[in-house]
């Protein structure tokens, strides 16, 4: 009998933490409990149940979305590839996906331009450690410092003008391309 309650469980906090990203995206940190929980066809009361406060809810997003993140790169990892820089394409891959495919991975990479967000200490905190977590696991791809910080934030660059409508898919394509030939050493006669 706990089966069933258990799933409403995960139901619930699933259609929470969705309609909270897509508040928070469409209205920063304005949204209030109130309209998140009707997004999310919940009460308030059990909204709070699930999350606390408002906060609490903000810092849930923010976990719930960087795991999504890392679970769309890693699923873009390539193992087969037999040289440095692994992850930094599976990342450009993952962001710069075309279409649907990459919504969760660019939300979360939005995250920074997240209106007040930041101003949360929970959550600087958190995005502080995920862009150290981010830089180590590049780092350790074998690239060069300055290769990575150009690719990566680049990527980055495109998930912002996609969020705010100034590509395509053709243009996602195309910066793709050269991001992924500009994560590849020896693709350029000078070193980055």
């Amino acid at each position: 009998m706990a089966e069933p309650q258990k799933r409403n469980t995960e139901r619930t906090r699933r259609a929470v933490l969705d309609a909270a990203m897509h508040a928070i995206l469409d209205r920063g940190t304005r949204v209030t409990i109130a309209e998140i929980a009707e997004s999310a066809g919940v009460s308030k009361s059990g909204l709070i149940h699930h999350f606390g406060n408002r906060d609490q809810l903000f810092v849930a997003v923010v976990k719930d979305m960087s795991e999504q993140l890392r679970e769309a790169v890693v699923a873009e990892l390539d193992l087969s590839e037999n040289h440095p820089g692994k992850m930094l394409r599976a990342y450009v891959r993952a962001l710069c996906k075309g279409g649907a495919d990459a919504a969760a991975a660019r939300d979360f990479a939005a995250a920074a331009n997240w209106n007040g967000l930041s101003a949360i200490p929970a959550i600087a905190a958190l995005l502080e450690e995920y862009d150290a977590w981010w830089s180590e696991q590049l780092a350790a791809d074998g690239l060069s410092a300055e290769r990575i910080q150009i690719v990566r934030r680049a990527t980055e660059g495109v998930v912002a003008a996609v969020l705010q409508g100034g590509e395509d898919e053709s243009s996602i394509a195309a910066a793709r391309r050269l991001l992924l030939e500009l994560a590849t050493e020896g693709s350029f006669s000078q070193p980055l």
